[in-house]
């Protein structure tokens, strides 16, 4: 028995140096993927963000009615068809993993189809902006004019709808590289042509929203052209044949409740911003929840990477049938983004004073941003949280849970508490920013417990099923 026990206690540390290195690489792996993916995300972001800038310099009028047409088409078309396309990161994901890769392609084409069709009635109500907008209240010459900007975004729907469904086929094989050069050459085309547009051609929001076309177009034909020459898709390749019917139901099965999961938090935050414009002092209230929600969105684009990332390596693991190492990516990647947020959280609180005057030379809203900063700061680090956990969430391929706890976080804690704190309280700009954090802390402790109560072991066997179960028509002949 002697001579045992250092062989145990031996053995024992051999499991932990290979449990720890197994962690090391994953943390590697998870990094690899995260963080050329904030540069594609933030790329992409800056591409109906950066004509605004430019658009600021024709006056108020072309500067408002672009900011609410881009706001109103955030909410009835872009979201949706982000949210949409996120049903790929559990398919594409769970397929690639499961090797059965003729299927990443597939999904991914009977994506676009679905997409192409959502983008019909999306492009309807844009035509009618104008008159929605004036039915709201709206001012009728910004109106008229955030409609004209509407129209001109309606030929940016449809490579947006085939722009996040490559995004999603390539994240799924960890092929973020071809995507992070397309998105930096993109928004260097974009801005290019953009500043000639508006100011060259003086084609004023039409410009804008040209460019904003012809970016996306560009990044589109890119990635088509690398999907189609490259080697690293050979396997995924598919052709175009029924079997992209056959699992369109699949689909919108997951695409579904992956666009209500999205859109609820999207829109929450969007209501929250048009809530401000009730309060007293409307502008200054207006003005400091938009640098708050500037530099959330901004932030978010992060932790939003590194979710990309945990959806990725997650999805990949379940579908492979190897529940332990979806739970060890998933250890690694909420250990990055907890580093992240903590630095970010503390970083901002350290210039809370000066903040403000990165947006605006008022004193009166730059005091006002670093009284807001301590909530704001509480903000990223639930928003951190809950990015990741839904990361996680679309991996599994469990977004109809993560719908239930976004409507329940969002809408019957988060947007009650900002009207009780901001319009009854008085708390006004801060009342309504808090109501926003304790929807975010409700989310993000939900999906921690669902999170925490998952039974790998099952999710894997469901994700098995969910990529075995249904055979493409090929595979049917075969078999036959």
């Amino acid at each position: 028995m002697a001579m045992e026990e250092p062989l145990l206690v031996n053995l024992e540390k051999d499991d932990v140096t290979v449990s720890r290195k197994v962690f090391i690489e994953e943390v590697k792996e998870a990094s690899r993927i995260a963080l050329p993916m904030i540069v594609v995300t933030v790329s992409q972001y800056l591409l109906r963000v950066s004509p605004m800038i430019m658009l600021g310099h024709l006056g108020e009028l072309s500067l408002s009615s672009a900011s609410i047409a881009t706001s109103l088409c955030n909410v009835t078309g872009y979201s949706v068809l982000f949210g949409m396309s996120s049903a790929l990161e559990t398919l594409c994901g769970q397929a690639y993993g499961a090797r059965q890769y003729r299927k990443v392609g597939t999904f991914s084409y009977s994506a676009i189809i679905c997409l192409f069709l959502v983008c019909i009635p999306v492009s309807v109500l844009w035509i009618f902006t104008d008159k929605l907008l004036i039915l709201m209240g709206q001012d009728p010459s910004i109106a008229t004019e955030a409609g004209k900007y509407a129209i001109w975004l309606i030929p940016t729907l449809f490579p947006y709808a085939i722009l996040q469904s490559l995004v999603r086929y390539l994240q799924a094989q960890s092929l973020i590289l071809p995507m992070l050069l397309n998105a930096v050459a993109s928004l260097f085309f974009q801005v290019t042509i953009c500043w000639a547009f508006i100011f060259k051609l003086n084609l004023g929001i039409v410009g804008a929203a040209l460019s904003i076309g012809l970016s996306y177009w560009l990044n589109v034909i890119s990635l088509m052209l690398y999907v189609k020459y490259s080697s690293a898709c050979e396997k995924t390749r598919a052709s175009f044949s029924m079997d992209v019917f056959l699992t369109i139901g699949d689909f919108f099965r997951l695409a579904i409740p992956s666009a209500v999961m999205v859109c609820l938090e999207w829109w929450s935050f969007e209501l929250i911003i048009l809530l401000s414009g009730l309060l007293p002092n409307p502008m200054l209230e207006t003005s400091v929840l938009s640098i708050c929600f500037t530099t959330t969105s901004v932030h978010y684009h992060i932790p939003y990477s590194f979710g990309a990332a945990a959806s990725t390596r997650v999805s990949n693991e379940l579908g492979a049938g190897r529940p332990q190492a979806a739970k060890i990516a998933l250890v690694a990647v909420i250990v990055l983004s907890a580093a992240e947020v903590v630095l970010a959280s503390i970083t901002l609180f350290m210039v809370r004073d000066v903040w403000g005057y990165a947006f605006t030379y008022e004193k009166e809203v730059a005091t006002y941003v670093a009284e807001i900063t301590p909530i704001l700061c509480i903000s990223i680090i639930m928003d951190g949280t809950q990015a990741v956990l839904s990361g996680v969430a679309r991996g599994s391929g469990w977004q109809h849970i993560g719908a239930y706890v976004n409507l329940g976080a969002y809408y019957l804690v988060g947007i009650p508490t900002a009207l009780l704190l901001g319009f009854v309280l008085h708390l006004n700009g801060k009342g309504l920013w808090s109501g926003l954090v304790a929807g975010a802390a409700v989310q993000s402790i939900s999906l921690s417990l669902v999170t925490s109560f998952t039974n790998w072991e099952k999710q894997a066997i469901e994700a098995r099923h969910r990529i075995f179960s249904e055979k493409l028509a090929g595979e049917n002949q075969l078999i036959e």
